[in-house]
């Protein structure tokens, strides 16, 4: 990884960390708290941020057009702003109707500066060698539940919800606005380029339509596992301890799979990464189902969060392998809308079903998990680079 790379994805993995942290993995912790000061239920909270991943699935095409135009520097900036102002809207709420404000500015800030702008723009940048960076990127942001839920945590406990939120906004400005700002690589554009990059046509093909149906299925099992993971695991037969012990090793999990994707995995097509990682999910659900306890909840986790971690890379990586690094950003946006579409109601679909199934419940995610499986298989990945 070239030396003068790794201050770009210091960067780059520091901003996308308190992204995720203040965005993604701040309901899990102020859900609660938030519904009890505003007289609601927790729902309307867990429903807005559905509303959130809606906005900023349907957003992604643009982003990703304008990321391909400009280049992430703007792009990402933005986000930051516009997550700030939602944190900050959030902490002031006092009705359903400035909560739901709030994380329409959040939904958008989430369009502009998560995973998929990121990789955006680091394709935009370094075009077919941006694999390397985004793998980077991913490593340092996997610890963003690991920092973000204590800090938040914290922040609730000893300044209170509304003081947590001011605090995440002003991180955004403070921290994450001049490392997006500043440290990203501009990019150069003639007005020919620009022109033809104004309006492009990308055709929805086979190719398209199986790795869209791909990521979207993984990542319905991704949304519900991260809400569901420890009640998945106690329908299934493990106690209340040990589902949590075993939940508090995705994180690591997510880590070592990638750091094992880059030092080794690197050498083959991402399309053997991808694979792999869909197959994780069921392998682990099929211990589970032979072995239960804390054995089979431990292991569970980690073949979860291996292929969970590698889902991550492959999203970015394998799109820029089989199409290159042409209209990469939009690509990114148009495959990433169906899965963040699909991702929004999981959690409450995978509620009902544990009510209604159980432990079984892992049935339905490792045959989603599977399909998804099927349809990298049906990729003709190396017929299609011979035509770019």
């Amino acid at each position: 990884m070239s030396g003068r790379r790794l201050p770009v994805i210091l960067a780059l993995g520091t901003a996308q960390t308190l992204a995720w942290a203040s965005s993604v993995y701040l309901p899990a912790i102020l859900a609660d708290p938030i519904a009890h000061d505003l007289k609601i239920s927790a729902n309307w909270i867990f429903g807005a941020y559905s509303g959130a991943l809606v906005i900023a699935g349907l957003l992604g095409p643009r982003i990703g057009r304008q990321i391909d135009r400009v280049g992430g520097r703007p792009v990402l900036s933005l986000s930051n702003l516009m997550l700030a102002g939602g944190l900050a809207l959030l902490g002031f709420a006092n009705s359903v109707s400035m909560l739901m404000i709030a994380w329409l500015l959040l939904g958008i800030g989430m369009g502009y500066g998560l995973y998929d702008a990121a990789f955006g723009a680091l394709g935009r940048a370094y075009g077919e060698a941006a694999r390397g960076p985004i793998t980077g990127i991913t490593l340092i942001a996997g610890f963003a539940s690991t920092v973000g839920w204590p800090l938040t945590a914290y922040g609730l406990a000893h300044i209170g919800w509304r003081d947590t939120c001011f605090a995440w906004a002003a991180a955004h400005i403070v921290i994450g606005l001049p490392l997006n700002l500043l440290m990203l690589p501009p990019v150069q554009t003639t007005s020919a380029a620009a022109e033809a990059m104004a309006k492009p046509h990308i055709p929805i093909d086979r190719t398209m339509v199986l790795l869209a149906l791909a990521f979207a299925l993984v990542w319905i099992v991704t949304g519900a596992m991260a809400a569901q993971f420890p009640r998945i695991l106690e329908a299934a037969g493990a106690s209340h301890v040990e589902a949590i012990a075993a939940g508090a090793l995705i994180g690591p999990a997510q880590v070592l799979a990638r750091i094992f994707e880059v030092s080794f995995l690197s050498r083959y097509h991402p399309i053997v990464s991808a694979r792999l990682a869909f197959a994780m999910h069921p392998l682990g659900a099929l211990i589970v189902a032979l072995t239960g306890g804390t054995a089979g909840a431990t292991v569970f986790a980690i073949f979860h969060g291996a292929g969970n971690g590698v889902i991550t890379i492959a999203r970015g990586t394998l799109p820029l392998a089989i199409f290159g690094p042409k209209n990469y950003g939009y690509r990114l946006g148009i495959l990433g809308a169906p899965a963040r579409m699909a991702q929004a109601p999981a959690p409450l679909i995978f509620g009902f079903l544990i009510d209604w199934m159980g432990g079984g419940v892992l049935i339905v995610s490792s045959a989603l998990s599977l399909v998804a499986l099927g349809a990298l298989f049906l990729l003709n990945v190396r017929s299609r680079l011979s035509e770019n």
